[in-house]
C-alpha cells in the first residue's frame, strides 16, 4: 500500500513541476516582449537586440540581460522587473537621489515602468568580490580591500550628507521587527526544525526589544540596505564604486551600510581588519560633519547592534531562499552570518539568553 506520506510527497512534486513550467512559459513571454521593446529602440541607441545575454539575477524576481550596441563598442544593461511582483519607479528615483549626492549609480538610458523594462548605462562584470576573491596572499587582500572599501565608504558619506526628510521610506520600529522574524520561522523553525515554547519566544521578544531601540536610538540617515561586495561594481578613477541594488533605499541607522560592507554575508574579515577600516571611516565622517558618536567605542557598539538585527534577518532570508524559492546556494553562505551573529550575542549582557538559546540550538 502506497503510503500517505508518499503520496503527500508525489502531489507537492507535481505541483512543483507544473509551477516550473508555469515559471518558464512566463519567462519565454517576458523575453518576447523585452526584445520586442529594444526593437523600438534599436536605431537610436544602436542596439542588437539579437545579442541579449543574461547578465545576472538576484534573489528577487528581477533579471539582468547586456545587450550589445552595433558598433560592438559598448554595451547596456537591460532589467527586466515583472509588474506583477516588481516595481522599477523606486529604483529609478533613487537611483538619481543618490547620484545627485554623489554616488555613482547606473545611468537610466530609457525607462518603461509599465512593462518593467529599464535601460542602463553598464558598469561591467568586476564586483568587489570578485575582485578581492583573485587576490592571494591575504596581507594584498586585505591591502587592496582597504583601499576599495575607503572609496565605497566616501560615497556613503556623501549620501549620507545629503538627508532630507520624506524623500524615502522610514526604517522604523515595526519594519525592523518584521525583517528580524525571518529569522524564528524560516531559519530556526524551518531550517533547524525547532518549535518554540513560550519561555524561548519570550527570550526572543525582550532581545528584538532591545535590538530595535538601539537602531533607532542612531542618528538616521539614507541608507541603501545591501551596500556589499556584490553590489560594488570597480570602475575606474574617481567614480569607483559603481553602486548597484539600491532600489530598497530608506532613512534608518547610520551604521547599517557599515555593517553591509564589513561584516558582508559574502566574503568575511577578521575582526581586526574591521577595526581598522570602521576606525578610518569614522574618523572621515566626523571630519565631514556626519552625526557619528564622539568615541569610537560608542560608534562601534552601535555598530555591532545594528549588524546583529541585519544579521539575524539574513539568517532567515537565506533560509527561505532554500526552502521556499528552491536557491540552494545561500545555505553554504550561513556559516559567515553566524560568524557574526554569535559573538555579538555573547559580547553584550541584554542578551545572555538568547546567546544560550542559540548556543543550544547549534549544538543539537
Amino acid at each position: 500500500m502506497i503510503s500517505l506520506a508518499f503520496t503527500s510527497l508525489m502531489s507537492r512534486y507535481r505541483h512543483r513541476i507544473r509551477d516550473q513550467q508555469a515559471q518558464t512559459v512566463s519567462m519565454d513571454i517576458r523575453q518576447q516582449q523585452l526584445k520586442a521593446w529594444l526593437l523600438k529602440l534599436a536605431a537610436k541607441h544602436s542596439l542588437d537586440p539579437e545579442q541579449l545575454e543574461i547578465a545576472s539575477a538576484d534573489a528577487s524576481f528581477r533579471r539582468y540581460f547586456r545587450v550589445v550596441c552595433q558598433d560592438q563598442r559598448k554595451s547596456l544593461i537591460v532589467m527586466d522587473a515583472p509588474p506583477a511582483h516588481e516595481d522599477v519607479r523606486p529604483f529609478v528615483a533613487v537611483a538619481r537621489l543618490f547620484a545627485d549626492a554623489g554616488m555613482t549609480t547606473p545611468a537610466i538610458v530609457e525607462e518603461a515602468p509599465e512593462l518593467g523594462f529599464l535601460l542602463l548605462e553598464d558598469f561591467g562584470d568586476h564586483t568587489y568580490l570578485q575582485v578581492l576573491d583573485q587576490h592571494r596572499p591575504e596581507s594584498e587582500r586585505v591591502a587592496l580591500a582597504s583601499a576599495l572599501y575607503r572609496e565605497a565608504g566616501s560615497a556613503l558619506c556623501s549620501i549620507q550628507l545629503a538627508t532630507r526628510a520624506n524623500q524615502l521610506p522610514l526604517f522604523d520600529a515595526s519594519r525592523l521587527r518584521d525583517e528580524m522574524e525571518l529569522w524564528p520561522r524560516w531559519y530556526i523553525e524551518r531550517h533547524k526544525g525547532k518549535t518554540l515554547s513560550q519561555a524561548q519566544r519570550l527570550i526572543i521578544d525582550q532581545a528584538f526589544d532591545c535590538i530595535v531601540a538601539r537602531c533607532l536610538a542612531q542618528a538616521q540617515v539614507y541608507v541603501h540596505r545591501d551596500f556589499h561586495s556584490r553590489n560594488l561594481m570597480l570602475l575606474a578613477g574617481a567614480r569607483n564604486p559603481g553602486v548597484l541594488d539600491f532600489q530598497d533605499a530608506v532613512i534608518g541607522p547610520i551604521t547599517y551600510d557599515l555593517v553591509s560592507l564589513w561584516r558582508d554575508a559574502y566574503i568575511a574579515w577578521d575582526e581586526e581588519v574591521q577595526l581598522d577600516g570602521l576606525i578610518r571611516w569614522w574618523d572621515q565622517a566626523r571630519k565631514r560633519g556626519l552625526p557619528v558618536d564622539d568615541a569610537f567605542s560608542d560608534f562601534w557598539t552601535a555598530f555591532e547592534w545594528v549588524g546583529l538585527q541585519r544579521h539575524l534577518k539574513i539568517l532567515g532570508i537565506f533560509a527561505r531562499l532554500h526552502y521556499r524559492d528552491g536557491k540552494e546556494r545561500y545555505l553554504a553562505d550561513l556559516p559567515v552570518v553566524l560568524s557574526y551573529t554569535l559573538p555579538v550575542l555573547m559580547r553584550y549582557q541584554e542578551l545572555a539568553a538568547l546567546a544560550d538559546l542559540v548556543i543550544e540550538w547549534l549544538e543539537s
